[in-house]
């Protein structure tokens, strides 16, 4: 090779290092799972209750749909064993999850639970009920703090149809949307359940009626210790 073709050779190798390091200036680092998701990860992994405990009726459906099927001869709410639970706490985070119910269906969100066998008394709940249509609604009513609070608004769809639950806890905040609607707006710590912990097991309630549980999906804020 000729001397003025080596040096244009040469020319052509830095101009084309120059435009490779431009392009790699521009073309974004490939996204983590978490970052992709808007660090929301699934709390559910489709195939089992891995990473939860419970005794109750409770399985896995196609489509990473947690559902729950009543034994025969079981009614209350009492047997709270059988409600499913998060094996680790949780402290500050945002939850989203889409929920539908039988007629006259009932569970419930539990969050901050200190005691899985005392979820009423040592955790709070949002309600989900079928009150689809009802006027007048309270603290007992879909959408509501249970003993604390109900919606400013009833939001909840008729049964069979998915509902959509995005709740805020950061401190004593708590703020709830029901399918893209504000409802809840409440410091818990003006209520009677200011002396609940600060972090816990998160759960549903096993009310004995149908329920599904569908994108349950959580990003933390501050981890429980």
């Amino acid at each position: 090779m000729k001397p003025q073709q080596i040096m244009r050779s040469r020319s052509l190798l830095r101009l084309l290092s120059v435009a490779v390091a431009g392009l790699a200036a521009v073309v974004p680092a490939a996204l983590s799972e978490e970052e992709e998701t808007g660090g929301f990860v699934e709390m559910f992994n489709g195939k089992d209750l891995t990473g939860w405990k419970t005794t109750g009726s409770w399985m896995i459906e196609e489509g990473n749909i947690l559902t729950l099927k009543p034994r025969p001869g079981e009614t209350g709410w009492k047997r709270f064993g059988d409600y499913i639970m998060t094996e680790r706490k949780y402290g500050d985070f945002v939850l989203e999850l889409d929920f539908k119910f039988e007629n006259t269906g009932n569970s419930g969100v539990f969050m901050r639970v200190a005691d899985p066998m005392s979820p009423v008394d040592t955790g709070f709940e949002v309600q989900i009920l079928d009150t689809f249509g009802k006027e007048n609604v309270g603290h007992h009513d879909c959408g509501g703090v249970i003993k604390t609070q109900g919606p400013s608004k009833n939001m909840v769809k008729p049964a069979g149809e998915w509902n959509h639950y995005r709740i805020s806890l950061i401190g004593s905040q708590l703020d709830v949307e029901l399918n893209g609607e504000a409802i809840i707006d409440l410091d818990l710590s003006k209520t009677g359940l200011k002396d609940r912990p600060a972090e816990g097991f998160i759960g549903f309630q096993d009310e004995a009626k149908r329920v599904w549980y569908r994108n349950v999906r959580i990003k933390e804020i501050k981890k429980a210790e």
